[in-house]
């Protein structure tokens, strides 16, 4: 069983004082298959003091010289892809076919579009008669990164932190520690100086508030829960760091009638389950036209009747575990919840299916006759849960779709491009996928309300760790 160190100024590195130990679980198999040696606050400021040290020289490298590093991770990345794909399956159940074609892929994937648009920046350029505008590092950053697509949150900040010129200290979910530790390893192959980038494992108890709070960090770029991230904000406030969050969701889903029913409903509840329902933006409230609501749900129990559970090492379209027994022991409390409130049960329910007694599976679950005020219409449940609500007229769909704290995304089905367009303009959503368009990495990321503030990917990502300095009478 592997011990898994941190990683500070260029060293694998054991806690200075702490002896604690976390047991890194395979949620398919409920085994241990690594220890976490968990920091504390000494640790950190270890760590931030190494990436102020680093910064000195790294933040006034030039983007030629950064480039060639950030190359080499991708190549390092892209040679070593196969050992990613089975630390993500091991680490949170991801199937196989999703680790390899997603999960995984979003490593490179992010950290090219970071580049790419890195290349269309002017990094120094003349404004007005005399000024020159430069654009710089922001400074030491925190990255606090999330277990449920660990590879796609790390590549999106770490990428455009190190593009700019800032130095990094990550903490990475402690649930989905094994991809983290193999990126650590990418980076230092790649050949980064020491210090530029650093790594803590630990809890939010345990090292968060030090992280958040320290005098010597810049940013913080935190993704995770509403909850979590209101923690942070505060932390952070006392010494005005920037703070850039990508939260929870709750995202609508509507279905017109006019749509392709058996493609649309479909698609959304494939898209709803698609990794076991632990993603942020996940499609949880399906808004269906009334005049078509018992065919969509009709629909969506044949559809939810042909999704099948296995092992995640296994290639093919099943889905895995969600990640943890806290998680599935969640899941549990609020499909009941579900039930007690009212709402009808047309696939799925409480309990393991069938043949899964070891292993967190969770059975795919659909609702009907939900209102929009019943918790699992409120409460992101972070598994596959999916809602459906009837409305009477667009306008009723697009009330709906906004009464929520979060505004994420959300995604609309309708044959009519001009009210597909028109619904679009009108959702309090960071993204709007209309008739299953999905969204490309030079796209933004992010939310609207309580699902956070920032955006990532691209050249949006980017703008977070960049500061724009004018030196006035440069040219005079």
């Amino acid at each position: 069983m592997t011990l898994l160190k941190s990683y500070i100024d260029g060293r694998w590195v054991l806690p200075v004082s702490g002896r604690a130990r976390m047991d890194v679980i395979n949620p398919a198999t409920e085994e241990t298959v690594a220890e976490i040696a968990i920091c504390e606050a000494d640790d950190v400021d270890l760590a931030v003091m190494a990436a102020r040290r680093a910064f000195a020289d790294f933040g006034l490298t030039t983007y030629a010289e950064r480039k060639v590093l950030v190359q080499k991770l991708i190549a390092i990345f892209e040679r070593r892809y196969d050992e990613m794909v089975k630390a993500i399956t091991t680490e949170m159940g991801a199937p196989f076919d999703l680790s390899h074609s997603s999960q995984a892929a979003c490593g490179p994937g992010h950290l090219d579009a970071t580049l790419q648009a890195a290349d269309a920046l002017d990094w120094e350029r003349k404004m007005g008669s005399s000024a020159n505008l430069l654009l710089e590092p922001v400074g030491v950053c925190v990255l606090i990164t999330p277990w449920n697509w660990p590879i796609n949150q790390l590549a999106a900040k770490i990428g455009p932190a190190l593009t700019a010129g800032c130095t990094i200290v990550l903490k990475p979910s402690e649930v989905s520690p094994l991809s983290a530790q193999l990126f650590a390893e990418f980076i230092d192959e790649a050949g980064f100086p020491a210090g530029v980038f650093n790594m803590v494992h630990g809890t939010g108890a345990s090292v968060g508030n030090a992280l958040t709070s320290h005098p010597e960090v810049d940013m913080v770029s935190f993704t995770g829960s509403t909850k979590a991230g209101i923690m942070v904000a505060k932390s952070a406030a006392d010494t005005v760091k920037r703070v850039s969050q990508e939260l929870g969701g709750k995202s609508p889903n509507i279905v017109f009638a006019d749509s392709d029913l058996e493609a649309a409903v479909e698609r959304g509840v494939r898209h709803c389950f698609n990794n076991s329902g632990q993603s942020c933006n996940a499609p949880t409230r399906m808004l269906v036209e009334a005049s078509v609501y018992e065919r969509v749900v009709e629909i969506a129990a044949k559809v939810a009747a042909t999704v099948t559970l296995g092992d995640p090492m296994q290639p093919g379209p099943h889905l895995g575990p969600v990640v943890s027994k806290v998680q599935f022991d969640k899941i549990q409390h609020l499909i009941q919840v579900g039930i007690d409130e009212g709402a009808r049960v047309v696939a799925g329910g409480v309990g393991k299916p069938a043949g899964f007694e070891r292993g967190y599976y969770v059975k795919p679950t659909i609702f009907a006759d939900v209102t929009n005020q019943m918790t699992i219409a409120r409460e992101e449940v972070f598994g596959p849960v999916l809602c459906l609500i009837p409305f009477a007229d667009t306008d009723e769909a697009i009330a709906i779709a906004n009464d929520t704290p979060y505004g994420l995304a959300a995604y609309v089905q309708c044959a009519d491009k001009d009210k597909a367009r028109y619904v679009a303009r009108r959702i309090r959503a960071g993204s709007v996928h209309l008739n299953g368009a999905g969204q490309d990495y030079c796209s933004p990321f992010g939310g609207f309300k309580q699902s956070g503030n920032g955006r990532e990917w691209g050249e949006f990502g980017l703008h977070d760790f960049i500061e724009y300095k004018s030196v006035n009478g440069f040219y005079a």
